[in-house]
């Protein structure tokens, strides 16, 4: 019934929104193992290379699994919308709180090294 289709493609925006919101978490994850282990361009470059590979692998297994393979322009759109909110809510807000952080460390960790070398 025309019901049953509104929920079937209610629930796969909800599927794309929540992978949205996972990519940005895997990412999210990136930007961090890079803030605190710096990376050569080329090595970063290969990481966003596999990334959005492994991204648009979850896409299109999402649209698979979910609409037999048919893209739908709302589900890529749930998909952004996570990402995007999870980004400006969360990942962006943890980034910072480490930056300053792990500024504060570095500024300990010299103080100390100027007391032990004195």
């Amino acid at each position: 019934s025309m019901d049953e289709h509104i929920i079937e493609e209610l629930y796969l925006a909800g599927a794309g929104f929540a992978a949205g919101l996972r990519l940005m978490a895997v990412y999210g994850g990136l930007r961090i193992l890079r803030l605190f282990v710096p990376h050569h361009p080329f090595f970063a470059g290969v990481e966003d290379f596999a990334y959005w590979i492994f991204s648009g692998f979850t896409v299109f297994g999402l649209l698979y699994r979910g609409n037999g393979g048919i893209v739908r322009g709302y589900v890529i759109a749930a998909t952004a919308a996570g990402m995007l909110l999870a980004d400006k809510l969360v990942v962006r807000n943890v980034l910072r709180v480490l930056q300053k952080w792990k500024k504060s460390l570095k500024m300990k960790f010299n103080k100390q090294k100027k007391l032990v070398s004195k």
